[in-house]
């Protein structure tokens, strides 16, 4: 999560919402690593999470990424976890959890949905204070 962290950092000072991610390989290797950058890209779609699956699946030249592992520092929405279900993401690790748009259990209990034809394993609230404290604190410097 501390990769995580760092990247989310990078996204703050880029101007972006700090959102920092990186995809494992089933040995704890880091296959991608990313920060949100919907702001620069004009990319609705560039959130951290989407951008690793798709660096990582340039680096093994296959869209599927089965037994891999995401640790994020937010609660993927529910954008990030359809990609996630597409890739065949094992597990997804996150830090804080998102009332508004969290879709692995605030607003939305996604990997339970009956009808996905693929079950991520969760585990949420990972250093959960800090990730929480970057993104507040983030927010709170662009209202003052």
């Amino acid at each position: 999560m501390a990769l995580a962290l760092a990247e989310a950092a990078a996204g703050a000072a880029a101007g972006e919402v700090p959102v920092g991610a990186l995809l494992l390989a089933q040995d704890g290797t880091v296959l991608a690593q990313a920060h949100n950058a919907s702001i620069g890209l004009n990319d609705p779609t560039a959130h951290a999470e989407v951008r690793c699956l798709r660096q990582a699946a340039q680096t093994l030249a296959n869209y599927r990424l089965s037994g891999t592992t995401l640790v994020v520092t937010l609660e993927p929405c529910i954008m990030c976890l359809g990609a996630l279900v597409h890739a065949r993401v094992r597990t997804v690790v996150f830090g804080a959890t998102d009332p508004k748009t969290g879709a692995f259990g605030s607003r939305l209990d996604g990997p339970a949905l009956p009808f996905l034809n693929h079950r991520i394993q969760v585990l949420g609230g990972v250093l959960a204070e800090e990730c929480g404290a970057l993104l507040t604190d983030f927010f709170r410097s662009r209202r003052t």
